[in-house]
């Protein structure tokens, strides 16, 4: 993998298209979780503190080409400067004289926020004459929106095309670690994957069984693996018409020499919901009547085994349904025992997607893994082994 990054580039007094991805939970007008504004301050503060003139791209919902007006970037901007401890100023388009007249009054070191890109529907249809028009009132693209990389996008792949190209640094720190963690990891390589269906993660658990050493399988996922082994999983949640397809992916970790590791022991219960009664008991004795929502005392000590094994750890998903007490157990367990290792220096683990970055935050876990991906969609297309547009575009460019 080969990019250039903000330290390749000269950016005093340059007008520095920088696309970032502010497309932050929001109630009653207010950013309720600001944690993607926390990851781009770097990248902003570079540029700024250089001379550059730092003009963000963002995206904001999914107003489809219209100009929605609840999908406005507005009320975000006195966000960006809270957190940024300066004034961010904002233009209410991100194209046309509105713009241009925004980007003309800079100085620099001055921060603008454009308004939603995708008020215009060129930006998702990646139009080049769209892009064009972005381009105008930049000199340099720096994108800092590896969530938005597995998009194809005017905003993100177009402009890559027209400017000379940049990974600002949470960018680049995506890349960095993902490679580090599949293109070039210190072996063993452990991958931890869960979530609710087989079906949502068949080309990710296709692409780790050729990369990976140990695969360990969890969730309602693990269930649709066990009953294709002839496990009866009672009520459990289990896609049982994907057994041959669970088959195939187990023959092919046999072939590759990847280890797959599924439950030892199931918690089962006989109801969804929070402390109610459930029982640890053996996979031959899942009654018909149950469902298992977590792993027992058995499994948790198989997964910690499987994570002093390794020097890398790869995560996606929960074991368990770990956001019903006590179901969490599970999850919270292998969580806190990765991050005990990481902080050890033992290992290095890269986590991502939604579900898990809420679960390693439930369990306490987040700050002493190595590195904790934000990208939802983009993080699971690059686990899958997928090209992602604006990763490809930065190194063409």
């Amino acid at each position: 993998m080969s990019f250039k990054t903000l330290s390749d580039a000269d950016l005093k007094g340059k007008r520095v298209l920088t696309r970032v991805d502010l497309n932050v939970p929001m109630k009653d007008g207010k950013v309720t979780d600001a944690t993607r504004i926390e990851r781009v301050l770097p990248t902003i503060k570079e540029i700024s503190a250089a001379g550059g003139k730092v003009i963000l791209l963002a995206h904001f919902g999914r107003p489809k080409g219209a100009k929605v007006p609840e999908m406005s970037l507005a009320p975000v901007a006195p966000a960006v400067a809270e957190l940024l401890g300066k004034p961010v100023a904002f233009a209410d388009d991100c194209i046309g004289e509105s713009a241009k007249a925004a980007v003309d009054a800079m100085a620099e070191g001055d921060v603008l926020l454009l308004e939603n890109t995708r008020y215009y529907a060129g930006e998702e249809k990646n139009d080049a004459e769209f892009a064009k028009e972005l381009a105008a009132n930049g000199d340099i693209f720096v994108n800092d929106a590896f969530s938005a990389a597995h998009r194809a996008h005017g905003s993100t792949e177009g402009l890559a095309k027209l400017l000379p190209a940049f990974a600002g640094r949470t960018m680049q720190a995506e890349l960095e670690a993902l490679g580090s963690a599949l293109s070039t990891p210190e072996r063993p390589v452990l991958a931890v994957v869960g979530g609710a269906k087989v079906s949502s993660k068949i080309d990710l658990l296709e692409n780790l069984v050729s990369k990976v050493d140990i695969l360990v399988i969890g969730g309602g996922m693990a269930n649709t693996f066990l009953a294709a082994k002839g496990v009866n999983v009672g009520k459990s949640l289990c896609e049982h018409d994907l057994a041959d397809t669970a088959n195939r992916i187990m023959a092919a970790a046999d072939k590759a020499g990847c280890e797959i590791v599924l439950p030892a022991d199931a918690v089962v219960a006989w109801e969804f919901a929070a402390n109610t009664k459930n029982e640890t008991v053996a996979l031959d004795a899942i009654p018909a009547d149950a469902m298992m929502l977590d792993v027992g005392a058995a499994s948790i000590e198989v997964v910690k085994a499987k994570i002093d094994a390794a020097k890398t750890l790869v995560w996606n998903g929960p074991l368990g349904a770990f956001e019903i007490a006590p179901f969490d157990k599970a999850t919270v367990a292998a969580a806190q025992h990765a991050a005990a290792r990481t902080k050890e220096g033992k290992l290095k683990t890269v986590a991502g997607g939604g579900d898990t970055v809420a679960a390693l935050n439930h369990a306490k876990a987040s700050e002493d893994f190595s590195y904790i991906s934000t990208a939802g969609g983009a993080f699971l297309e690059w686990l899958e082994g997928k090209e992602l547009p604006g990763v490809v575009a930065l190194e063409k460019a």
